[in-house]
């Protein structure tokens, strides 16, 4: 084994990098599936998705953009980084890398339609009762599924740090 690839703070770093924004992802997610739509939940139905515009509005910005595309990039970047090491830690990067993308694919099919959704109903939000049927039960049920693949791939890149001789 090439020693450069065993001890590099590249590779370290990238793979602490992913963790960290992979977490920050699953903690948002898991925020939104525990506290935000549950409070959500307790508003009349235009309130609450008035309530949802805006915090979809204010969650689009570079800081969130930077944990939530940050992941699957530097995972990606982590897994290349560790390919010559194999092994176990390859095998929690590869699992890592699947969940993520998943999370990812569930938010472009699911979720940030349904968020626009509500964005284009606003502020009106004519029909603000059947506007929420159709949209708080989808998305909350998926938010929980990309929740925990989000958790799972935290867990993964938790356990490829532990199997990585850079640990």
């Amino acid at each position: 084994m090439n020693t450069f690839w065993a001890t590099s703070p590249l590779s370290l770093a990238t793979l602490i990098g992913a963790a960290l924004t992979t977490g920050l992802t699953a903690g948002l997610l898991y925020a939104f599936a525990h506290a935000v739509m549950p409070g959500l939940g307790t508003l009349g139905d235009a309130e609450h998705l008035r309530s949802f515009q805006r915090i979809d509005a204010a969650i689009a910005n570079p800081w969130m953009g930077l944990a939530f595309g940050g992941s699957p990039v530097l995972t990606l970047a982590a897994l290349l980084l560790h390919l010559r090491e194999g092994g176990a830690v390859l095998l929690w990067l590869g699992a890592a890398l699947a969940l993520i993308l998943a999370t990812i694919a569930i938010t472009a099919a699911v979720n940030l339609p349904l968020n626009a959704q509500i964005q284009s109903a606003a502020p009106s939000f004519t029909d603000a009762t059947a506007l929420r049927e159709r949209f708080e039960r989808r998305w909350v049920t998926w938010n929980i599924v990309r929740t925990v693949t989000s958790v799972g791939s935290v867990l993964c890149l938790s356990a490829a740090l532990l199997a990585s001789p850079t640990a």
